[in-house]
């Protein structure tokens, strides 16, 4: 039925195909589910198969004037698999960049597959609004999860893993630090996430429990804790080690850089290479973050800006780096200067 790779089966033989520009999922067995696609979205007794593809540039134009849901449908056609029984997410992130990832405990399973691209459409729930359309232009930074598990769940219990796989993508973020592109704070997201879970109904294992006191909502927590960085990682490279940087953590924060530039007095070739230097050394790392924690503080109303101000001028003496130093005066003088 499918002409490409066979690239992962479950432990229920549920075939997860590699088809170029899509992943596509055939259950093993009959599954109930929820997902955020608009091609049978909300909650359903009976899918058959799940999807995620890449968008090309060609399909993006394609949508700027057809109806998505239409879109998917004849995308269902096209592999072969009945729309009917079908749910599909799409994205910009290249499907060869999937992270996969199953935990189980006893007789629980959960198993996360995942891509994500956050470079360009990272958001904090609460940033001002935008479209994920506009004037024709999509914008796909997207996180898509599909999860599946090998128990039975009712509705109510889909949804509470919903909100715990919710939950496990933003603690997923705020581990790698990942910056929201339209606020200071840190993502909690994309613009344009995608979400598709799946129990196991020929199972007599029924679970009423997906939340963060359950085994099984640890076990999807961490799968997806798990899997999203991996994804991230494949997509746009950010990993663990590319944040631990002073210059990245910085880069968090809206600031015209090119001022602090203007006014400099050395020379801005040996500056710039001392300070590319400098930022990857794990104590500048660490005062600085310190410095841009009580920066948030401040601007959370967490602590007084005068506090905060007087303790942020104490920790930059102890950086023994002159760009970075320099750098975080401007921060400091920037975001937190009493008036």
């Amino acid at each position: 039925m499918y002409t490409n790779r066979l690239i992962f089966k479950t432990s229920l033989n549920d075939e997860i195909y590699y088809l170029n520009d899509t992943i596509l999922i055939n259950f093993g067995v009959n599954r109930n589910g929820i997902s955020t696609s608009e091609l049978n979205a909300g909650s359903n007794d009976l899918y058959k198969t799940v999807f995620n593809q890449h968008l090309s540039q060609e399909r993006i134009d394609y949508l700027v004037d057809h109806d998505i849901c239409e879109y998917l449908i004849n995308e269902c056609k096209a592999m072969d698999i009945d729309p009917k029984y079908s749910t599909g997410l799409i994205t910009l992130a290249e499907m060869k960049n999937v992270s996969i990832v199953t935990k189980a405990f006893k007789n629980i399973e959960a198993t996360a597959i995942v891509t994500a691209g956050v470079r360009t459409n990272a958001s904090r729930a609460g940033d001002p609004a935008s479209y994920w359309e506009e004037n024709g232009e999509f914008h796909f930074g997207t996180i898509n999860i599909i999860l599946l598990t090998n128990v039975n769940l009712d509705k109510s219990t889909l949804m509470e893993a919903f909100m715990t796989v919710t939950e496990a993508k933003t603690v997923a973020l705020g581990n790698l630090r990942i910056p929201s592109q339209y606020s200071n704070g840190f993502a909690t997201g994309t613009g344009t996430d995608g979400v598709a879970i799946f129990s196991n109904t020929d199972s007599d294992d029924k679970l009423t429990n997906a939340g963060k006191h359950s085994k099984l909502g640890e076990l999807i927590a961490n799968a997806v804790i798990e899997a999203v960085p991996k994804a991230i990682g494949k997509q746009v490279w950010i990993t663990s080690k590319s944040q631990s940087n002073a210059l990245v953590r910085l880069n968090r924060y809206t600031l015209d850089i090119n001022e602090f530039y203007d006014n400099l007095e050395e020379d801005k070739f040996e500056f710039i290479k001392q300070l590319r230097i400098d930022a990857k050394k794990q104590d500048n790392v660490a005062i600085t973050t310190s410095i841009l924690n009580l920066i948030d503080e401040v601007e959370n109303g967490l602590i007084q800006k005068r506090e905060a101000y007087e303790l942020a001028i104490k920790i930059k003496e102890n950086c023994n780096s002159y760009p970075i130093k320099r750098l975080l005066e401007y921060w400091i003088n920037y975001f937190i200067r009493l008036d």
